[in-house]
């Protein structure tokens, strides 16, 4: 592996440090930047603040129409016999022939028509679905065997044959006896159902190292490659998708991603990104926790319409080809997910993308055994997921040098993405939120200042054109959500509808400020070396059984210390 691939552990060169620093001052410009014009000038200030709420509210026309194509797509596409597609793959020239595939009009049928056509053409080109494998590393620390046997369940359960999945259970050393013997039980129990079962312990404190996710992978990662190498597997027929062990895929995915594997020429080059919906206790979680995990679920849809900007998220697929050239994931990163794309991006030389697969993987809301902790934890996440902005200088270097390996165009507007990304993030919701009290406030002409005076008001109403787009994620976030359990009454409901009052809150203390905790830490070189695990708790199936039904606080004050940690 290239030692250009991998993050700086250690001093950072003088350039490197810039770019650390660019988010966090960037960020902080933008929000100061209003004070100082509401000094100079009210009107100058209001037309500044005026400028950028007009960009955010394009910008959420924009995507409310992708979230409304995308509910559309998702819908559509878990609907689709993605295993009777592959079986057509199998012998493309006979399923041509067959009146069933040519008439169907399901999603995507007449793309699917087109694919048999080419892989008939020639068949010689293109792996044949019976030939190819899945290796699923699900990652733990010291979770309980009620929070991973459900995601080993679901494995079980989708419509690839068993013989085709190979599971590596991948824990820490540093999670203690307990997850220990959570691999041992699970290996007992399934070791025999699937194609191969390895569970695979990652050592404490190897060099090199931050702590988190990344280093188990990849440790894991490494072990199934020579595992595999020493049966003489073809590395080019394997698919590696990685899950949390909340995880739980849709029941097609395999397939999915396999057919997608086999139609792409360039399927070495590609990764494939389902679709992260937190909705696994959705029905569980306090309601500023539902109004973030609806939201991140929307983003991820909102996401998977723009393949030209889709980035690794959560789980995702990629061959084990590619992953072994590239030594897997980032060992020193605790964002190793959307790092893969990057990674990736200079592994390929700029020739990488990433392909959305349209069925979700469902995980876990936040939620711990008090209101406090599960507060805490949240903002924890969020500040770990805008931790990404460390992204920034790794881009940077490589794309502003005369060593350049990737194309200057394409690389210039990948990185201004990134980098308007991360401060949009931190800036926006508090500018909406805030900004049009700041020039009435703090201009020394604010009294005899029209502008000034308008201003609130025009904020005012640009926001209730933007509630249209609330409307519509209120509306799609029900026709999500699972069905609702016997324990809560009916008036639960409801509160899914009253929870949207709280989103002005959260975008401002859980999306900003965790972006700007996250971005001050870079800027002052305080990094965060070590992965925060996420507390998430379970519920029991046997307090479900008895049907306690209480708020969710005496609920889990009832069934302390079922809970575990990720």
């Amino acid at each position: 592996m290239p030692p250009s691939l991998e993050l700086p552990l250690g001093k950072r060169t003088k350039k490197y440090r810039f770019f650390e620093m660019l988010p966090g001052v960037l960020s902080l410009t933008v929000l100061l930047l209003l004070f100082v014009l509401s000094w100079i000038n009210a009107a100058l200030a209001s037309a500044y603040l005026l400028i950028i709420i007009l960009a955010a509210l394009v910008r959420a026309v924009v995507i409310a129409t992708h979230t409304i194509r995308g509910f559309r797509y998702i819908t559509a596409a878990q609907k689709v016999s993605w295993h009777r597609r592959l079986l057509d793959l199998e012998d493309p020239a006979s399923s041509l022939g067959h009146e069933e595939t040519r008439k169907t009009t399901q999603f995507g049928q007449s793309t699917h028509i087109r694919n048999l056509r080419i892989v008939a053409a020639d068949p010689s080109s293109f792996p044949k679905p019976s030939q190819l494998r899945h290796a699923v590393i699900v990652a733990a620390y010291n979770e309980s065997l009620e929070v991973i046997e459900p995601t080993i369940r679901s494995l079980l359960h989708t419509t690839i044959d068993n013989s085709q999945l190979i599971i590596v259970f991948a824990y820490e050393q540093r999670g203690g006896e307990g997850i220990k013997k959570v691999a041992k039980t699970l290996e007992k129990r399934y070791g025999a159902q699937f194609g191969a079962f390895y569970t695979v312990e990652h050592p404490a404190d190897m060099p090199d190292e931050v702590i988190g996710k990344g280093g188990n992978i990849t440790y894991a990662g490494q072990f199934l490659a020579k595992t595999l190498r020493r049966q003489k597997v073809n590395f080019d027929d394997v698919i590696v998708t990685t899950l949390d062990c909340d995880n739980r895929p849709h029941a097609g995915y395999f397939d999915y991603v396999s057919y997608e594997y086999i139609v792409h020429p360039d399927r070495q080059r590609l990764s494939y990104q389902p679709v992260s919906l937190f909705l696994n206790n959705i029905w569980d979680v306090p309601a500023p926790m539902r109004v973030i995990a609806t939201g991140n679920s929307f983003w991820n849809i909102i996401s998977s319409m723009r393949p030209a900007k889709l980035r690794n998220f959560a789980s995702h697929s990629q061959p084990l080809s590619a992953l072994d050239g590239m030594d897997f994931w980032s060992k020193r990163s605790i964002v190793e997910d959307g790092h893969q794309f990057w990674r990736s991006y200079f592994y390929f030389k700029g020739d990488y993308a990433v392909t959305p697969i349209y069925v979700p993987i469902y995980q876990d809301a936040v939620l711990s055994d008090t209101y406090k902790k599960t507060l805490f934890a949240q903002f924890k996440q969020l500040r770990r997921w805008a931790y990404g902005a460390s992204d920034v200088p790794y881009v940077a270097v490589r794309v502003f040098t005369k060593k350049r390996q990737v194309p200057f165009g394409d690389s210039i507007i990948k990185f201004w993405e990134l980098l308007d990304g991360h401060v949009t993030l931190a800036t926006v919701s508090i500018m909406i939120a805030l900004g049009g009290w700041v020039p009435l406030l703090f201009s020394p002409e604010s009294a005899r200042s029209v502008p000034a005076h308008q201003l609130p008001v025009v904020i005012s109403s640009l926001q209730q054109i933007a509630l249209i787009g609330l409307c519509i994620s209120i509306f799609l976030s029900f026709k999500m959500l699972p069905p609702r359990p016997e324990r809560y009454k009916r008036r639960r409901t409801l509160l899914m509808v009253a929870q949207w009052l709280l989103m002005p809150m959260t975008s401002i203390l859980y999306g900003a400020m965790s972006a700007l905790n996250a971005q001050m830490h870079l800027l002052f070189g305080r990094y965060l070396d070590k992965f925060d695990v996420t507390e998430k708790a379970t519920v029991t199936e046997i307090a479900r059984e008895q049907g306690i039904r209480r708020h969710w606080w005496q609920w889990w004050k009832a069934s302390r210390g079922v809970g575990s940690k990720r």
